[in-house]
């Protein structure tokens, strides 16, 4: 009985063992929608961009210069009772995270417990990242630090910008994700290790994300296998673009990226992707108007549903 049991107890383990370390296949999704306008509470006659979503997304974060607040650029913050209903009146994030200096581009960890952000406050060069705390989604956000300027730090002399976060879903480890021109000419896209603290280190090249244009925000899909890339890189449809590259499994490379096919980009900017869990909703800013001429930015999102939900 005691080997039949051990016997019985090898075999499960080792099937659970081989379903888990499976290759993970992609997803399929139709194509976007027509980009929508998140509406007069969120976009303003200033620039309104660079949202990102909680993961219920009833709270949105965004960067504006709209009157109101404390300096160029200020993260302000909206939330709404469900994902039908409208968005309430944007706050601003107030004193302790903003400046009179450019405070721009939030994005949450994954538990929502950190944030980063890039500013031009004092810190190691031209523009950092910086993060910020708070013990659970329910309380208030503590005072900024800067992610560090030592060799093993992200932070550099050059400009930091733009933080992305991604947590491997099987090697179980946290990157982030930023534009810098440390390299002397445009911006590419760098990766640092994130530990438990949400610190970060040292910064390290992404080839595959990168070009001899301007490439900065990127999202990854939490799956690890399709990711959209800010970039004014040439064969785009306007100014700045938004690029996509998808693959099958997380240990496949990363095919060379595509302009996002469909009516998501247009001849003006647009740019700074961020996808939902479900990989259905894309929010991202643009500077397209209705007219013919390119104006200030606002808050945009595209809609696509699942086309394999057996995957």
């Amino acid at each position: 009985m005691t080997r039949f049991v051990l016997t019985l107890l090898c075999v499960i383990g080792c099937y659970t063992a081989t379903n888990y370390s499976a290759p993970r296949t992609a997803e399929t999704f139709g194509p976007w929608s027509d980009p929508v306008n998140a509406g007069p509470q969120l976009n303003t006659t200033s620039n309104d961009n660079y949202a990102v979503l909680s993961r219920d997304e009833l709270t949105i974060y965004f960067t504006s210069d709209r009157p109101g607040g404390h300096g160029l650029d200020d993260l302000w913050s909206a939330t709404r009772e469900s994902v039908d209903e409208a968005w309430g009146v944007p706050v601003n994030m107030g004193d302790l995270i903003n400046t009179q200096v450019a405070d721009s581009l939030s994005v949450l960890s994954s538990n929502e417990h950190v944030m980063y952000f890039h500013s031009t406050r004092d810190g190691c060069g031209l523009g950092d990242i910086w993060m910020t705390r708070r013990r659970n989604r329910h309380s208030v956000w503590g005072a900024p630090t800067n992610l560090g300027c030592e060799l093993d730090n992200p932070n550099t002399s050059a400009v930091e910008i733009a933080p992305a976060f991604f947590e491997d879903p099987e090697m179980d480890q946290a990157w982030l994700y930023y534009g810098s021109n440390r390299g002397g000419g445009n911006f590419d896209v760098y990766r640092s290790p994130l530990e438990e603290d949400g610190t970060a280190g040292a910064g390290m090249l992404v080839p595959e994300f990168s070009s001899i244009g301007r490439d900065t925000r990127i999202f990854i899909r939490k799956d690890g296998l399709e990711v959209f890339i800010t970039s004014d890189r040439t064969g785009g449809q306007g100014l700045i673009d938004i690029w996509t590259s998808t693959r099958e499994t997380l240990s496949d490379p990363w095919p060379t990226p595509i302009d996002v096919p469909g009516p998501v980009n247009s001849a003006c900017d647009d740019g700074s992707p961020w996808l939902s869990r479900d990989g259905t909703t894309l929010y991202f800013f643009s500077s397209r108007t209705l007219g013919t001429e390119c104006g200030k930015r606002d808050i945009w999102y595209v809609k696509r549903s699942k086309t394999d939900d057996a995957k």
